[in-house]
C-alpha cells in the first residue's frame, strides 16, 4: 500500500506534573487541563493549524509554517503564565511545547513516524511552560519571532538515529532584538480603536460588537486630521488580553480606545474609554443605555465625544451632520458584517461564503451602501480566485454594484474602491486610478483603496510609485489581514524595478500567511527567473504549485493585466525563465 509523505510543522504540547497534579486533585484538575486544552485548540486553530488527536492530557498539531507555530506557541504560554498568576504554584497547570519540522508519513487524517516522534522528545524536554525546537525548526524562525531561543547543543534521543540539534525557550527569557520596531507617532493625533469586548453571553454577539467597533472606525476615518488604524490591524488583538502601551509603541499610536457591549432584550449598553497608551491615563470614559434601535445614535454619539477630546478646535457640529449612518435594519448589518468576515479570508470557498451573506444584507436592505461596493469587490475577488465561469460577467456586476452604491451614498468610500478594482480588470486605468483617489479623498485611511492604487500604479508602467502607495497601505493597516495581498503586490512592482533581492524578501514574507495565494509566489518566481538562479526557481515553482498546482501565464495576464511594455515583460519574462508554463 502507497503512503503520502509531505515536510511539515508539527508541533505536541503535554501537561507538566500530570499524575501530581491529579493525585492532589483529581476532579479539579481535569477540569483545569480540559478547559486549558480547549483554550489551546482555539488557539491553534485561529493561527491556522490543525489539531490531529489529543491523548489525555497531551495534544498534536501540524501548521503550515515553523513561524506560525513558534508565535502561538508563545502566546498560549503567556497566556497560561498570565492565567497562573494568582495560583498556588503546586497548583498551577502548565504545559512543554515541542516543535519539529520534518517528513512525516499522512494516513486517514494523521500523521505520523519520525517527524512526530522528535517533536514528542522535544516537548518532554521542554521546561514546564517552555518552548523547545529541533536545529531544523529555528532555521526557519531565526530572526521572525518575537522570542529569543538559546541554543541546547546536539542531543540523543530514543529511536531516533541522528544527534539532534535543541533549541530552548523558558518563561522570563527576554524577547530578542528582532521583535517588531516601535513606529513612530504621525505628526497628527492617532489613535486605535481595540475590539469591543462581547459582554452578552452570546457567541451571536460578537458580530454586533465586531460591527460597533468597526462602525467607529469607519466614521473616525473620514476625520482627515486624525490617523485611524485600520480594522484588519486593530482585529487582530481581538479576545486578547493587552497591554495598552504595547499596543500604542506597536502600532504607532498615541491614543486607543477601548469597550465593551452588553445586550439584553431590547436594551443595549456600551462602554467606552480613550487612553493614552504612553502613561495609560485615562483621559475619558462613557456608558451608554439605549433602545436598540437607538444603537446608532449611540455610534455617533462615541465618535462625537472621541474627536471631541481629540480636536476640540475641530467644527465638530458641522462635520458630524455629513458622516454617513449605517441602514436601520441589524439583519443586514449582521449579514454584512459575516459577509466581511469571510472575505478577508482570502479563499475560494471563503469568497462563495462572503457573496451569499452580502447578498443576503442586500436583499433585507437595498439601501445598505457599503454592502452593495463590498459585494461589488468579492466579484472581482471571484476573478482572482480564477473561480469565476464569467470574469466579463463579473466585472461588468461589480462595476454596476460599484456605481449602484455610488448613488446611494456618493460619501461612501468602498464604492469607488469597487468600481476602481474592476476598471484594473477592464484595464481602463485612468477611470481605475480616478475612482480609487476618490476612495482615498473620502478617506485617507483606508488601506486597501492606497494598496489597490499602488497596484493600478505598477500596471500602467510608475512601479516606484505603486511601492510608495503599498507602502501607505502597510503604515495605516501594519498588522492586516490581507497583509499577504499587500506585500504579493508590493513584490512584483519591485520586480519591475529589477530591485530582485527586495523582491524575494518580500514575496516569501507573503507565503508566510496561511491564506496566502498563488499571488504570494510571483515575485520570487519572476525574480529567480530574471537572474537565472534555475535551481531556486525550480524549488519555489514546486512550492507554489503546492497553492496552484495549475497556475500559467495565460491565467496571470488576465487577473493581473499589466499594460507597460518593460514592466510587463520584465514580469511574465521572468515567470517564463522560471518555468511557468504558458
Amino acid at each position: 500500500m502507497s503512503v503520502t509523505r509531505r515536510l511539515t510543522t508539527v508541533f505536541y504540547a503535554d501537561v507538566a506534573g500530570y499524575s501530581r497534579l491529579t493525585g492532589a486533585d483529581e476532579v479539579g484538575t481535569h477540569r483545569r487541563v480540559m478547559a486549558m486544552l480547549d483554550d489551546v485548540t482555539v488557539r491553534i486553530s485561529q493561527a491556522g493549524g490543525t489539531v490531529l488527536r489529543y491523548a489525555g492530557d497531551a495534544v498534536l498539531a501540524t501548521f503550515p509554517s515553523v513561524v506560525l507555530a513558534v508565535d502561538t506557541a508563545a502566546a498560549i504560554q503567556a497566556a497560561l503564565a498570565e492565567g497562573n498568576v494568582d495560583i498556588a504554584e503546586d497548583e498551577r497547570v502548565t504545559i512543554r511545547i515541542g516543535i519539529n519540522l520534518g517528513d512525516v508519513i499522512e494516513d486517514r487524517g494523521e500523521v505520523y513516524g519520525d517527524g512526530v516522534n522528535l517533536a514528542a522528545h522535544l516537548e518532554a524536554a521542554a521546561e514546564p511552560g517552555g518552548i523547545c525546537l529541533s536545529g531544523a525548526a529555528h532555521d526557519q524562525v531565526e530572526g521572525k519571532t518575537s522570542i529569543d531561543f538559546i541554543d541546547g547543543g546536539e542531543e540523543t534521543f530514543k529511536n531516533i538515529d541522528k544527534l539532534v540539534r535543541v533549541w530552548r525557550w523558558s518563561p522570563g527569557a527576554v524577547e530578542a532584538s528582532t521583535a517588531p520596531a516601535v513606529l513612530a507617532l504621525p505628526d497628527k493625533p492617532s489613535i486605535a480603536v481595540l475590539p469591543f469586548t462581547n459582554m452578552s453571553g452570546d457567541s451571536e454577539q460578537e458580530f454586533f460588537a465586531d460591527g460597533i467597533t468597526e462602525d467607529i472606525i469607519t466614521e473616525l476615518s473620514r476625520f482627515r486630521s486624525l490617523f485611524v488604524i485600520a480594522r484588519n490591524s486593530t482585529f487582530t488583538l481581538k479576545g486578547q488580553a493587552v497591554d495598552i502601551s504595547e499596543v500604542g509603541r506597536q502600532l504607532g499610536v498615541r491614543y486607543v480606545l477601548e469597550g465593551s457591549v452588553r445586550k439584553a432584550g431590547n436594551r443595549v449598553r456600551v462602554t467606552a474609554q480613550l487612553i493614552e497608551a504612553a502613561s495609560g491615563s485615562h483621559l475619558w470614559a462613557e456608558r451608554y443605555d439605549r433602545d436598540l434601535e437607538d444603537i446608532f445614535a449611540v455610534q455617533d454619539e462615541v465618535t462625537f465625544a472621541i474627536v471631541r477630546a481629540l480636536q476640540p478646535k475641530l467644527e465638530l457640529s458641522e462635520q458630524m451632520r455629513a458622516l454617513r449612518k449605517p441602514p436601520d435594519n441589524l439583519d443586514a448589518w449582521e449579514n454584512y458584517q459575516r459577509g466581511m468576515w469571510h472575505l478577508f479570508r482570502y479563499t475560494p470557498e471563503e469568497c462563495k461564503a462572503a457573496i451569499a451573506f452580502l447578498s443576503r444584507a442586500i436583499e433585507l436592505d437595498p439601501g445598505f451602501a457599503i454592502a452593495t461596493a463590498s459585494l461589488g469587490y468579492a466579484h472581482c475577488v471571484r476573478i482572482l480566485h480564477g473561480i469565476s465561469t464569467d470574469p466579463e460577467g463579473d466585472i461588468a456586476m461589480a462595476l454596476s454594484l460599484g456605481r449602484r452604491a455610488a448613488k446611494l451614498d456618493e460619501n461612501e468610500p468602498y464604492a469607488y474602491l469597487a468600481i476602481g478594482r474592476a476598471s484594473i480588470f477592464s484595464r481602463r486605468f485612468d477611470e481605475a486610478l480616478a475612482a480609487i483617489e476618490r476612495a482615498i479623498q473620502l478617506n485617507p485611511n483606508f488601506a486597501l483603496a492606497h494598496m489597490i492604487q499602488g497596484h493600478a500604479l505598477w500596471h500602467i508602467g510608475q512601479p516606484a510609485e505603486g511601492v510608495a502607495a503599498i507602502d501607505r497601505a502597510i503604515r495605516i493597516s501594519p498588522n492586516d489581514q490581507l497583509m499577504w495581498v499587500f506585500l504579493a503586490s508590493k513584490a512584483i512592482a519591485l520586480v519591475m524595478l529589477e530591485n530582485y533581492d527586495e523582491a524575494i524578501a518580500v514575496s516569501k514574507a507573503a507565503q508566510q500567511n496561511p491564506n496566502a495565494a498563488i499571488y504570494a509566489f510571483l515575485g520570487e518566481l519572476s525574480a529567480l527567473g530574471n537572474r537565472g538562479e534555475a535551481e531556486r526557481a525550480e524549488d519555489a515553482l514546486r512550492r507554489a504549485r503546492m497553492v496552484n498546482p495549475d497556475v500559467t501565464i495565460g491565467y496571470l495576464d488576465k487577473a493581473l493585466p499589466a499594460m507597460d511594455g518593460q514592466g510587463r515583460d520584465l514580469f511574465l519574462g521572468g515567470l517564463r525563465k522560471a518555468g511557468v508554463p504558458e
